[in-house]
């Protein structure tokens, strides 16, 4: 989420210059001749030290870091004006956000019954953050408004089927063990998927695509601001899912088979995922979420060429959003944390967000 402020800012701080793209929800145009580079600069360092100054070592790398790119950059009016250009994206971005429901003190009190989400293994956490269910949107109408059909019925075909799946595909027994489907090629895909592959990687991913397309630096401020703000959207409507539907995982609903009144499914009380399960509901796939917005931005703008390294050390390159989107639904079955709806329905509202901000922002304007 933090992302977006950054881009935000940055984007309207670069493009009220140049010129390339209709700026986000503001119309202040710069001074003739001012620097981006310095606006870019001066509009991440004022958003970050904003939200994260209070600490006194994240403020004094925050300093050093704008001080260090602010060095590269010829002394002069350009200069000069370019940063007091950037300020005044920050401070717009700032006035924005304010009292956009962030940390708000929303809890999750629906009773423990069969099908409802309660805290897992080993660990048994809270929900984590359920007001991220209640922030305004950067660019949709409401966190609801691309919100999917409930999950399948507990004692319908399809849960029944998803519900096997994920048993015999998701478990941390080994592969080839008895009870144990999955491959190791699909073992591979589930645990280069990891739960934190989201946040780091993908964002590296998109600055060596910069890199290697060698984009300037409005196509770079459009680029991530249309990825990160179309993530973070995307974020608050998986969350609105998650805290509407409230489902169980695929843990506690193998685990508690017995109390799910379906005939067709069957208690493993020991049985493990392959990787820990989050603590939020399964439905929607979160990382379906964020996979299926970074995907189809990239490819709304052209740009899909994607190098990512997971962080169990593998690498995959994806030319093809839809190809990298399957992948992710299988992977979090494979994983053992989500049953097969949460993760395509999680991928969709992705997709949908990011049309959405495609249709509705970051125009050329020439």
């Amino acid at each position: 989420m933090w992302f977006s402020f950054a881009q935000a800012a940055v984007y309207n701080a670069v493009e009220g210059i140049t010129g390339d793209y209709a700026l986000y929800d503001w119309h202040a145009k710069a001074p003739k001749g001012a620097s981006p580079e310095a606006a870019a600069a001066v509009a991440a360092h004022d958003v970050l030290r904003y939200y994260f100054g209070s600490s006194a070592t994240i403020a004094a790398n925050l300093d050093a870091a704008l001080a260090n790119s602010l060095a590269g950059i010829p002394d002069g009016v350009p200069k000069h004006q370019g940063m007091r250009y950037g300020a005044r994206a920050a401070a717009r971005l700032i006035e924005l956000r304010a009292n956009d429901g962030r940390f708000a003190p929303i809890t999750f009190d629906t009773p423990v019954v069969p099908g409802v989400w309660r805290p897992t293994p080993a660990a048994f956490l809270p929900f984590l953050d359920p007001w991220l269910s209640h922030v305004t949107p950067f660019m949709l109408d409401s966190d609801s408004q691309f919100r999917p059909g409930p999950p399948p019925a507990m004692g319908s075909a399809q849960y029944t089927l998803e519900f096997n799946e994920v048993r015999d595909y998701g478990s941390n027994l080994a592969v080839g063990a008895p009870g144990q489907s999955r491959t190791q090629a699909q073992t591979d895909t589930g645990l280069y998927f990891s739960r934190d592959i989201g946040a780091g990687p993908y964002q590296a991913g998109l600055r060596d695509l910069a890199s290697r397309h060698q984009l300037n630096i409005s196509d770079s401020a459009r680029m991530f601001a249309a990825v990160d703000l179309s993530v973070a959207d995307t974020i608050f409507a998986v969350w609105d899912s998650k805290y509407l539907y409230g489902k169980w995982r695929p843990i506690t609903a193998i685990r508690e088979a017995g109390t799910d009144g379906n005939p067709d499914t069957a208690a493993v009380p020991t049985w493990t995922p392959l990787i820990p399960t989050p603590n939020y509901p399964d439905y929607v796939s979160g990382l379906g979420g964020v996979t299926g917005a970074l995907s189809q931005s990239l490819a709304r703008l052209n740009m899909f060429d994607l190098i990512v390294t997971s962080p169990v050390g593998t690498t995959r390159h994806y030319t093809d959003p839809v190809a990298m989107r399957t992948d992710v639904v299988d992977a979090r079955v494979w994983d053992g944390i989500h049953f097969r709806s949460a993760d395509v329905a999680g991928a969709a509202i992705g997709v949908d967000v990011a049309n959405w901000a495609a249709d509705h922002y970051f125009a050329p304007t020439k």
